[in-house]
């Protein structure tokens, strides 16, 4: 990715609030791609000449298909305070999603027991007390409807790798283009899920912060709903 500083949102002593574009990874991982950390390290590093390593804590991920707001720690304090209100339930993630159809009912809540398959990098849903397995929760509300598909604000109440994608295809529901998940409706594209609300506590000011990103607007299948009107109900 050139020129990653076109895509800080918000930047202080103590952390980084950045735009993760879609099919980015947000750490390193096994395919040594490109990766949103090391490209935020090697950022900070020339812009403020620094000696030696320099630390960017990762206090929560995004799928690598998934765009949308992320918020990286600039100090170890700061990331443990971050992490803290993830466990305390003080950092608030919102997504606007596409489904292939509508929930009925159009607004509610999905829990789920979910499991991860490391070898083929697939998410299960499965029975409670299966060995291995992590609750999945999440509020989903549909608030407009077009040419078969639904537009869905989802808010995460636990951060589950594919968590959103594996709770919607478990409903008959799953995000449009998620190929991975999405079974018969499974539609080539780029996977129309996105982060786009992103709520905290600055863990040294105290100051409550909110950082909105809409979705590329002009791509289907986003620019077939009233975006604008979705993040105003926040």
């Amino acid at each position: 990715m050139d020129n990653i500083e076109k895509n800080i949102l918000f930047e202080d002593n103590h952390i980084l609030v950045v735009l993760k574009e879609q099919n980015l990874a947000s750490c390193p991982d096994d395919s040594r791609d490109e990766n949103l950390l090391d490209l935020l390290k090697a950022y900070v590093k020339q812009k403020y000449n620094k000696p030696g390593n320099v630390y960017i804590g990762l206090v929560h991920r995004l799928d690598r298909p998934t765009g949308g707001v992320m918020v990286f720690a600039k100090t170890s304090k700061a990331a443990g305070r971050l992490s803290g209100q993830m466990q305390t339930g003080d950092f608030e993630k919102k997504y606007l999603a596409v489904l292939n159809g509508a929930p009925y009912p159009e607004s509610g809540k999905l829990v789920n027991w979910i499991k991860k398959n490391a070898i083929n990098n697939m998410v299960y849903l499965c029975p409670q007390g299966t060995e291995g397995a992590k609750l999945a929760s999440l509020e989903y509300r549909v608030v407009e409807k077009q040419g078969g598909l639904a537009l869905a604000d989802i808010k995460l109440h636990t951060g589950r790798s594919h968590q959103i994608r594996v709770q919607t295809a478990g409903i008959a529901h799953p995000v449009y283009g998620d190929m991975r998940y999405g079974g018969e409706y499974a539609q080539k594209g780029k996977l129309a899920l996105w982060a786009y609300s992103l709520a905290f506590t600055h863990p040294v000011t105290g100051e409550r912060m909110r950082f909105l990103a809409s979705p590329p607007d002009a791509e289907k299948p986003w620019n077939m709903f009233d975006l604008e009107a979705a993040m105003k109900i926040v």
